[in-house]
């Protein structure tokens, strides 16, 4: 009988253990870290982790999920290397990689995850967005039908940039892509354009000088660069465009127009192919990971026009492409010039000779053209993109021709004076009604009895004449047309200033 008492009391004890005990409990999901070599680190064990979610260690590091296997999972450093040892257990955080976005960036240099690292007041955001996110839907977009004014000659006129349009800079090192880069920001400064500079694998010494620069020309109150110098992690340098793309989103989504510029995406996808190979992904052409295209893909096609109904805003990019000896056969030249709304060539030999901008105008050209000008530029420049390129037949059959006929040599002339039309200093913007008088004078032939080496000087005695005679500037910047009336006073102040020369 005692027996029977005894075990019907543990019986009942049981019971109220099992009535009490906690039915869900917290679930923590962590385990260790069996590899650690060069940024990347090999988790064994997490469950139930995602594609880019953060993962967290006891020492406070953060990595990034990126390969997920079966029974583990390869993580990538982004911050606290130095404080991760093999076997240290790493927690799942449900988070996914996001980047603080507030307009307190402005004016800030940040690295990839929004810190800063122009040793200035810390960055206190409220607002985060993710750094990968779907491109907006098509039926959310609106067609190029408004330019994005760079106020350079060469561009505005020839090969002209719509808002929310992706145009490649590609060519050579050391031929103009990140100053043209920089005056289309500097030249931003009155329309109301919040500019984003995402710096790849550029020196430390280059990225401060691009911010004196913009600092120079208070342009630095609308701009963010995010940097992902050279000694950087080669993850920093992957997620750099992608965080420089959340933070002009966040422009573009609360109603302003954004500019983004990638500087560059060699350097970018190299950057990739370094990690993918640490990650044991299979290489494919050059080396390069298979999906590599998708990387740029899926990164430029973010850029968007907004609807009527979303508020018309836009995201704009300008991604750079550094070739080696002049090759754009190579596979990520290929691959972002089949992305991008076509490209803008530079040209090594142009460069050299003094012409900048040095774009070739043969290779260079653009698929929203008549969309991404003014009526007033598409007047005057219609034909001065093909009167260049003859120019440059002409230039070199002439080399190896001794006798050469009137006409030809009437065409040689006005094609040399087309060129020293369209050449532009540094950080020396012209504004595009004064850009529509120049082009006029130089494809109506007012500058064919003007010595070449006199028109810069004489466009300078032009813009002042302009400026005295505002109607003129006034009605192009306005109305966005050269009507009649205006077009009669144009011509009636060339004629007196071409009887000067």
């Amino acid at each position: 009988m005692t027996n029977t008492n005894l075990l019907d009391g543990i019986i009942k004890e049981i019971q109220l253990k099992l009535d009490s005990a906690e039915i869900n409990p917290e679930r923590v999901n962590s385990w260790e870290v069996i590899y650690l070599g060069d940024g990347i680190a090999k988790v064994l064990g997490l469950r139930d982790i995602s594609y880019n979610e953060l993962v967290e260690f006891e020492s406070g590091a953060t990595w990034v999920a990126l390969n997920l296997e079966k029974n583990f999972v390869w993580v990538v450093i982004l911050s606290g290397f130095n404080t991760i040892k093999e076997w240290m257990i790493a927690k799942k955080t449900w988070k996914v990689l996001e980047v603080p976005v507030w307009p307190d960036l402005l004016g800030r240099v940040v690295d990839a995850l929004g810190n800063p690292i122009d040793w200035l007041w810390e960055i206190k955001a409220t607002e985060f967005y993710p750094t990968e996110r779907v491109a907006t839907g098509v039926m959310s977009r609106k067609h190029v039908h408004e330019p994005l004014e760079t106020w350079l000659k060469a561009i505005d006129s020839l090969v002209p940039i719509g808002r929310w349009q992706r145009e490649l800079i590609i060519w050579d090192r050391q031929t103009g892509k990140t100053q043209i880069a920089i005056d289309t920001i500097l030249n931003q400064k009155w329309k109301w354009i919040k500019c984003i500079y995402v710096s790849i694998w550029q020196k430390n010494s280059k990225v401060v000088a691009i911010a004196e620069e913009l600092k120079k020309a208070w342009a630095m109150d609308y701009t963010i660069i995010v940097s992902a110098g050279s000694s950087a992690p080669a993850s920093m340098q992957w997620l750099a465009p992608f965080s420089g793309c959340a933070i002009a989103e966040y422009f573009m989504f609360n109603g302003e127009h954004a500019l983004i510029i990638y500087d560059d995406l060699t350097k970018h996808a190299n950057a990739y192919r370094e990690m993918s190979l640490l990650l044991r992904r299979p290489p494919g052409r050059e080396a390069y990971p298979w999906d590599v295209f998708y990387l740029h893909s899926r990164l430029l096609e973010r850029s968007a026009k907004l609807n009527d109904s979303l508020g018309a805003w836009s995201l704009t990019a300008l991604p750079i492409i550094e070739t080696q000896a002049w090759d754009v056969s190579a596979y990520i030249p290929t691959n972002v010039i089949s992305i991008t709304d076509w490209q803008i060539f530079l040209e090594t030999s142009l460069f050299n000779a003094g012409v900048k901008p040095a774009i070739n105008v043969w290779l260079s050209v653009s698929r929203v053209w008549w969309d991404a000008q003014t009526k007033a530029m598409k007047k005057v420049a219609g034909t001065l993109k093909l009167s260049l390129a003859q120019y440059r037949e002409l230039e070199a059959f002439s080399q190896f021709a001794s006798d050469l006929d009137e006409d030809t040599r009437k065409d040689l002339e006005r094609g040399k004076r087309n060129v020293e039309v369209l050449k532009q200093w540094i950080y020396s913007p012209v504004a595009s009604e004064k850009q529509v008088c120049i082009v006029f004078a130089s494809t109506n032939w007012y500058l064919d009895s003007i010595e070449v080496s006199k028109i810069a000087q004489f466009e300078k005695d032009l813009y002042a004449k302009l400026e005295k005679e505002e109607t003129i500037l006034n009605s192009i910047r306005s109305e966005k047309v050269l009507n009649d009336e205006t077009l009669a006073k144009l011509i009636k102040v060339l004629e007196n200033l071409k009887e000067m020369y």
